[in-house]
């Protein structure tokens, strides 16, 4: 029994640590909703991965400094997991906040992620793919389609893309592929080590565009409210919640892993409500418990579904 019970350990310390990263993450979709007036979408990536620089460097130094000829060994690989997960995720969350509610940015980018990692990490890493991931998938996606209708089928048939939407599509892709990439990561590196190289890389590739961005719009008015936004994007939504992300990957595998971001939504709508006057109906209660109830499929019905991908 007492076997039984530590083997079941990584999956529940997996199951906390992306439970942990999704809702600190919600908040982002609110915050790109919330400071469209006040920051430009790209000079919000750039702040925000900046100061996460910051905040992990006295954290990393060692490791970092320690494991710098194995980094150098494997720099395409980080850079393009950089490209995806820090230069390319997030900002385009953020311009899609300028197009479209902060529901649908969650929504959206929830729906897009878990599909194309599952079907990335069968592919590229031969990761299993039971009956009931996939019946675990299809009730969240149900869930997903019931948020996004408003409890119509009619509205949901009359459904069509607007910028935003393409947007966070390309943003969902692009979060799926850094989940594979994060399964590859070379077990010779440290995780402060891999975090705060892909930040930094991640910030430098943003850096052209925030100086070009700078000269096409109005300087930031900086006050108390953005510098405590920026230090919870810096320390909660980039140095936690990626620590806790790439964990949870490392005990759970990238598909199962990527289920949980169907939970945003829920939290990015509660939050909403509170924080920015969005509405919460019954509509988005009955597709909350739809997805939880897709994620307990997922992750708990055989004793199969739980081994360490």
């Amino acid at each position: 029994m007492l076997q039984k019970i530590k083997s079941s350990n990584p999956i529940f310390v997996g199951i906390a640590l992306a439970l942990i990263a999704v809702i600190i993450w919600s908040g982002n979709y609110v915050i790109a909703r919330g400071i469209i007036h006040s920051v430009p979408p790209i000079s919000v990536a750039f702040y925000r991965w900046f100061f996460a620089c910051l905040v992990m460097l006295p954290l990393a130094y060692k490791s970092f400094k320690k494991d710098l000829p194995i980094l150098l060994q494997h720099k395409t690989y980080l850079f393009f997991t950089a490209l995806t997960g820090v230069s390319i995720f997030n900002t385009f969350i953020y311009i899609a906040g300028h197009y479209t509610k902060a529901i649908n940015l969650a929504l959206i980018g929830t729906t897009g992620a878990p599909i194309i990692a599952i079907i990335l990490a069968a592919i590229f890493l031969k990761e299993i793919l039971t009956l009931f991931r996939i019946i675990g998938m299809l009730i969240c996606i149900v869930g997903i389609l019931v948020l996004l209708s408003q409890g119509s089928w009619q509205r949901l048939s009359n459904f069509h893309f607007e910028k935003g939407d393409v947007l966070m599509f390309i943003s969902a892709f692009s979060f799926a592929v850094y989940n594979i990439l994060v399964r590859k990561k070379p077990s010779t590196i440290s995780s402060l080590s891999f975090l705060l190289c892909t930040f930094i890389i991640g910030t430098l590739v943003l850096v052209p565009f925030y100086i070009y961005e700078l000269s096409v719009s109005t300087p930031v008015q900086w006050n108390s409210n953005l510098v405590f936004t920026f230090a919870y994007l810096a320390i909660g939504n980039s140095v936690i919640s990626f620590l806790c992300w790439n964990t949870a990957i490392k005990y759970l595998g990238a598909a199962r892993t990527a289920l949980f971001t169907n939970l945003i939504p829920i939290f990015s709508a509660i939050e909403a409500v509170f924080f920015i006057n969005e509405k919460f109906t019954t509509v988005h209660l009955t597709s909350s418990l739809l997805i939880i109830g897709g994620l307990v499929v997922a992750n708990f019905v055989k004793k199969k579904t739980t081994q360490i991908s």
